[in-house]
């Protein structure tokens, strides 16, 4: 059966067949037949479309009113397409390499055209409609001349057949005078258009594995001018090198262009007149890969041809220029694939003082999607046999296991099947009686008892209107969050309305991108945070604060409540204006051409933009310190654990990028989430499948593969617990342990027990008298989740000197979205008077939960903060808080966005000032108008000019 190994991502992350925030139409294949006046035909590949004669992105050029026919033929195993901007069609999405489509179009205006895969047009792959009233056809170039020495022409177009006047080292030049335009070391539906009879290649697509330089005799510089063709492998380590004799210094180097087709560059040559020099080609990359879905590459070469002067500079209609490429450092060196869980356990590269154990692998354990540690330390794994494509109803196959280790030598001997029948499940947590499913359409829960692990009831559907159209962005990563709400991901080409069953559609919340939180006495279901793309792992640091791990875009988020962040696709609510960026100060991938150019080339970075789990290490202090609060996410097609080490910065944080916690040097290995135990050891679940894409053909995945590992430290000792065996007052004592699966497991029994007044009590002993800020914020996260909190103890910490207990009171005060006046009062004050940047995050948070007619005097003096004008968070936050005020007192509005220092802030009030379009916000616009035209030369009253023309009226 024919496998589709074809997307550029990952398994839940890969770029999907949606146009990308644009509402593209697909033309029918009926309406590109029949006769055109004007035709081209592109190769399409990630770095960009490529005509005939070599070009990059090449310019359609068409008369007005002439019928343009596009053909795009695949020259790669990845999804394209062609699209037209302003028409607003697209054609179908092609898969396999050599396959074809067309677009047609009548030529009226000048236009752009693109793939419309997400990513795709960021990489490159975009270029332009011009409309002409005169095509005309280039003169031909004058011929060039042979730089001579010995009063001889030097073989410098290898048209002697040899290598007369050149130098070999290492084989790759070995039989590299090449003498036919297409052959078997050539792509053979592309020309060469070599000058001559002869050009030279190091090694062709046959003998890529080869390596070694090529260097010409010196020779002077004659004339102002040089040209040479190149094609080949557009690689660093692929490339033709102009050197100057007197000192071997390089002053022009360009690699090939990743075709066979030799196109011309031409040098400027004037500074060097009457100067040797000599040419070196360089191949030191090999193409071997053992990555089964990027295979070798055959494009690990270099041809070079006809190196001539002239007296004034050439022209030639598909010059190269060095910005044309898009150059690519060579392939990770990946050292296994397809691996024995032992094998694979052995080849894992740990820190000195740590260890790895095959926990489990096939056939004990299948396919591990998603899992998590109940209080017993056992593991509730999902093995995931439904996936990609969900079943008829009760036929699904996923299971639901409960592993243990029943003596400590990290092996998991024990395996219980808690239910064998699920359908597409993609997240599961345990606690507050039962375990908790995200299964698409639905969310689950299914009530067992605790000491014979069986269901004690049906299952209930707690909500339903999850999306699965992409069946790996679904509902996903479940975690239990500080304040007793459960937490989950969802990914952006997946379209959810997810409300309790029988909800009204207009009634139900709509989700995409989003983190999102239930709570699990009340059902209340909401967004917490929406954006990115397709988030796959939440965590919680040692204060609270949520992050994610994503993919294609950058990789991580700091999670505010009610923060609209950057998308992938899609679109945020109406009036936002900006987004939230991420939190990292680097990305994971090689290049500036997107993500998807960096794959299986990007270990100097952290190894792509692949990522699985989130976890903040906070399994007690075995380890060495540098891991606490540091977070680990999974690179997939880095064969790696990456860290990001989070430091404070203004309101919010910074990700530094951190050494990498381990290699799995194996390329088969997708570790798709992680979770610390008892000891402090941590588990890592490994789908394990040479195919590190999501496709929606179930064949492409390999369904017999599975791994689960533990990560121990030396000093972790096994430890046999049951803290549902614990009293009250135990799980109490349990909010200082360091170790926060204790700190964790504990709090999630006190909410399941309910109020205790002895609970209350020693929590708040914990509250007022404990030293250490974090195990406050653990007793105040557990009385909230016990109800052991008034409204006046909230206000109470108001007060308090640490900013991150400030933090959390105005959060927990806001959580039914109607503060009190006596709340209120006081959040005013702080918004002030408060000095730290976090407090006034949390306030601008709190305003977009409270009636807007309440916020007027907190947003108001959140904007007098002119220290905020630089930080990351606050400007935007403050205005997502801020924009419904606008419509209902624009003139109010308008001075207040006058009077501060926060960027953007009067630009985005015009905007929805004017967006309005009442009698009342045209004149406050027009006034608005005048005033900022006085002084037109200000660049900022010049952008809010701008924007105030570019924005439309609602109709």
């Amino acid at each position: 059966m024919k496998k589709y190994i074809v997307c550029f991502a990952v398994l839940f992350s890969c770029a999907h067949l949606y146009a990308q925030q644009h509402d593209l139409k697909e033309q029918p294949e009926s309406q590109t037949r029949g006769k055109v006046d004007r035709e081209y035909t592109f190769e399409a590949k990630m770095t960009g479309y490529m005509s005939n004669d070599g070009t990059r992105n090449p310019i359609v050029r068409a008369k007005k009113g002439e019928r343009v026919r596009i053909t795009i033929v695949n020259g790669e195993l990845m999804t394209h397409d062609i699209a037209i901007e302003k028409l607003n069609i697209k054609t179908k999405t092609i898969i396999e390499k050599g396959a074809k489509t067309a677009i047609v179009f009548t030529a009226t205006q000048n236009d752009t055209y693109f793939c419309s895969i997400p990513g795709h047009r960021v990489a490159g792959m975009v270029g332009k409609i011009v409309i002409t009233s005169n095509i005309t056809v280039a003169a031909a170039t004058p011929k060039g001349r042979l730089p001579v020495k010995d009063g001889k022409p030097l073989n410098l177009n290898f048209e002697k057949g040899t290598l007369q006047d050149w130098t070999a080292e290492g084989d790759a030049f070995t039989n590299g005078i090449i003498a036919v335009d297409s052959s078997q070391i050539q792509a053979k539906y592309l020309p060469v258009n070599k000058e001559g009879k002869y050009f030279v290649s190091s090694g062709g697509m046959t003998g890529h594995a080869k390596t070694g330089t090529l260097t010409s005799v010196a020779f002077k510089v004659t004339q102002p001018y040089a040209a040479f063709k190149v094609s080949g492998g557009a690689l660093q380590d692929t490339r033709v090198e102009l050197v100057r004799k007197n000192d071997d210094s390089v002053f022009f180097q360009i690699p090939g262009t990743g075709r066979a087709t030799l196109r011309p560059v031409v040098v400027d040559l004037r500074k060097l007149l009457n100067k040797e020099i000599y040419i070196r080609l360089v191949d030191n990359e090999t193409g071997i890969s053992p990555i089964p879905y990027i295979g070798k590459d055959i494009w690990s070469h270099i041809n070079f041809d006809d190196f001539e002067f002239y007296t004034t500079r050439p022209k030639f209609d598909n010059e190269l220029k060095p910005s044309d490429i898009v150059v690519l450092p060579p392939l990770d060196p990946i050292k296994y694939a397809g691996l024995s869980g032992e094998k694979a356990a052995e080849a894992i590269e740990l820190p000195e003082g740590f260890s790895v154990t095959l926990a489990a692998s096939e056939p004990q354990v299948i396919k591990p999607i998603a899992f998590t540690i109940d209080w017993k330390g056992r593991l509730w794994v999902v093995e995931s046999r439904t996936y990609p494509v969900r079943a008829p109803q009760g036929q699904g196959k996923d299971i639901i296991s409960i592993f243990e280790d029943t003596d400590g030598d990290g092996k998991l001997d024990s395996k219980k099947i808690f239910l064998d029948t699920m359908n597409l499940v993609s997240g599961i947590e345990v606690g507050m009686g039962g375990v908790w499913v995200g299964a698409a359409p639905n969310l689950l829960f299914i009530p067992f008892d605790i000491d014979t692990d069986r269901p004690t009831g049906p299952t209930e559907i707690v909500l339903d209107g999850w999306g699965y159209e992409d069946t790996h962005e679904t509902l996903n990563s479940l975690q239990w969050g500080p304040d007793g709400w459960l937490y989950g991901t969802h990914g952006v080409f997946t379209h959810s309305n997810v409300g309790k069953p029988g909800t009204p559609a207009n009634e139900r919340v709509k989700v995409d991108a989003c983190v999102w939180r239930l709570h699990p006495i009340t059902k209340k279901f909401e967004v917490f945070a929406e954006g990115t793309s397709n988030p796959w792992g939440v965590d919680f640091n040692d204060y609270g604060h949520a992050f994610i791990t994503a993919c294609v875009v950058p990789h991580l988020y700091h999670m505010i409540q009610g923060g609209r962040y950057i998308r992938q696709g899609g679109k945020h609510p109406e009036y936002t204006y900006g987004d939230l960026q991420n939190t990292a100060d680097h990305v994971h991938w090689v290049g500036d051409k997107g993500p998807h150019a960096g794959n299986g080339r990007s270990a100097s970075k952290g190894g792509g933009h692949a990522h699985a789990g989130a976890m903040f290490y906070l399994g007690g202090d075995n380890w060495p310190a540098q891991y606490r609060n540091d977070i680990f996410m999974n690179s997939i097609h880095g064969s790696r654990v990456d860290i990001d080490e989070i430091v404070r910065k203004g309101s919010g944080y910074v990700g530094h990028h951190g050494k990498d916690f381990l290699l799995t040097n194996d390329a088969w290995s997708q570790w798709l989430n992680f979770r610390y135990d008892a000891s402090g050891s941590i588990y890592a679940i490994d789908w394990y499948d040479k195919n590190q894409c999501h496709s929606p053909n179930p064949d492409v995945h390999d369904k017999s593969l599975g791994r689960i590992f533990k990560i121990s430290n030396a000093k972790d000792k096994f430890v046999k617990v049951d803290l549902s065996k614990a009293t009250d007052l135990e799980l109490v004592e349990n909010q200082l342990n360091r170790n926060d699966w204790y700190v964790r497991q504990s709090r999630l029994l006190l909410e399941q027990r309910g109020p205790s007044e002895q609970v209350h009590i020693a929590l708040k002993k914990i509250l007022s008298e404990y030293p250490d800020v974090t195990r406050k914020l653990r007793a105040l996260w557990a009385l909230y989740v016990t109800k052991g909190l008034k409204e006046e103890d909230l206000i109470q910490l108001l007060n308090h000197e640490s900013e991150y207990l400030r933090s959390w009171a105005i959060q927990l005060l806001v959580e039914d979205s109607d503060p009190s006046d006596a709340a209120l009062a006081r959040f005013a004050t702080m918004a002030k008077f408060d000095t730290s940047a976090m407090v006034r995050l949390y306030l601008a948070s709190a305003m977009q939960r409270t009636p807007p007619e309440k916020r007027w005097s907190v947003v108001a003096s959140l904007y007098q903060h002119s220290e905020d004008k630089d930080d990351s968070n606050l400007p935007l936050m403050i205005w997502y808080a801020f924009e419904p005020l606008v419509p209902t007192n624009a003139a109010k509005a308008l001075e207040i966005a006058k009077q501060t220092a926060l960027p953007n802030t009067l630009k985005f009030t015009a905007m929805r000032i004017k967006a309005m379009n009442t009698d009342e916000s045209k004149a406050i616009i027009q006034q608005l108008i005048t005033e900022l035209s006085k002084d037109k030369g200000k660049e900022t009253n010049h952008d809010i000019l701008m924007a105030i023309s570019d924005t439309p009226m609602k109709h």
